[in-house]
């Protein structure tokens, strides 16, 4: 399901699944860090940036001074984000976070402890987590330690 919401993404809109998911994002309002956005996308935060950096190059996202903080550069999309998510299909991201969050609290804890021991297993505990379809930045940053907390259930 996550391939081929990637493959219509960019063969109908241009732009890959992780670029659709993060407009998607930014459609539930402006965002006043990337810090921010990569808790709304459940990502690391170096992760997030490189997906931001190539909206900004496409027109598709701003990156200006906040009104209350002029240090901090908040998000937005612009007028042809807008457009282009108008006319985009739901991300696969959103429908696999919402078939997470739709899971009782107790599956989801059994869940998460699981893919933990998956994740473990393959050596890969201390890596940060990364936006589906993005190829990882050599200039990603430091990798944290421990994992990245699955959606809560609500």
């Amino acid at each position: 399901m996550l391939r081929l919401s990637s493959r219509r993404s960019e063969r109908e809109l241009k732009i890959g699944s992780a670029q659709l998911f993060v407009l998607q994002q930014l459609a539930a309002g402006p965002v006043h860090s990337v810090n921010e956005l990569a808790e709304r996308t459940y990502t690391h935060q170096s992760s997030v940036s490189v997906v931001v950096r190539r909206l900004v190059a496409q027109g598709l996202v701003t990156r200006r001074p906040a009104m209350d903080d002029r240090r901090r550069r908040e998000l937005r999309l612009t007028k042809a984000g807008e457009r282009l998510l108008a006319r985009a299909p739901v991300p696969a991201q959103v429908r696999l976070i919402n078939g997470l969050r739709a899971l009782p609290a107790a599956r989801l804890r059994t869940l998460s402890r699981l893919l933990g021991q998956v994740v473990a297993a393959m050596g890969a505990g201390g890596e940060p987590p990364a936006m589906f379809f993005t190829e990882a930045s050599s200039s990603a940053g430091p990798k944290r330690k421990g994992r990245h907390s699955p959606p809560r259930s609500r």
